[in-house]
């Protein structure tokens, strides 16, 4: 058995970001589901969707959801679902935290869940040039 991905994004965010992984990679090695969210979806269509889902990711060891941004729509239907310890959610995702989430697959899911936010944290970086003497 693994954990479960479901990446819940606005629009092709997800999918655009989980290709580049894979392409970096070579592999998804998490059973893995992308759900894109746009303007007209109805809220009780994406809670139905989201739940049958992560019914379907669910193989014993819990479901990771990431979604883009904290208090959003994919947030938010992400956090009605959350269930800690079976069902983690992380907000914020971008692509240096799916490629650690995707680096350490065989973790359980609250360590995965760790890995996820220090991925992301990690990738977020100031670029500055050397000073020359």
């Amino acid at each position: 058995m693994s954990i479960g991905l479901l990446i819940i994004t606005h629009n092709q965010v997800g999918h655009t970001l989980l290709q580049t992984a894979i392409n970096m990679m070579g592999i998804c090695p998490l059973s893995t589901e992308v759900m894109a969210v746009t303007t007209d979806c109805d809220p009780d269509d994406l809670r139905t969707t989201t739940q049958r889902l992560i019914a379907q990711l669910d193989q014993g060891d819990g479901v990771l959801v990431l979604t883009d941004m904290f208090g959003s729509t994919p947030s938010n239907i992400a956090y009605d679902l959350l269930d800690e310890g079976r069902i983690n959610v992380v907000a914020g995702i971008n692509l240096p935290m799916l490629v650690r989430v995707l680096n350490y697959a065989p973790l359980d899911l609250k360590e995965l869940t760790s890995k996820a936010i220090s991925g992301g944290k990690d990738g977020i970086v100031c670029c500055r040039k050397a000073e020359t003497a």
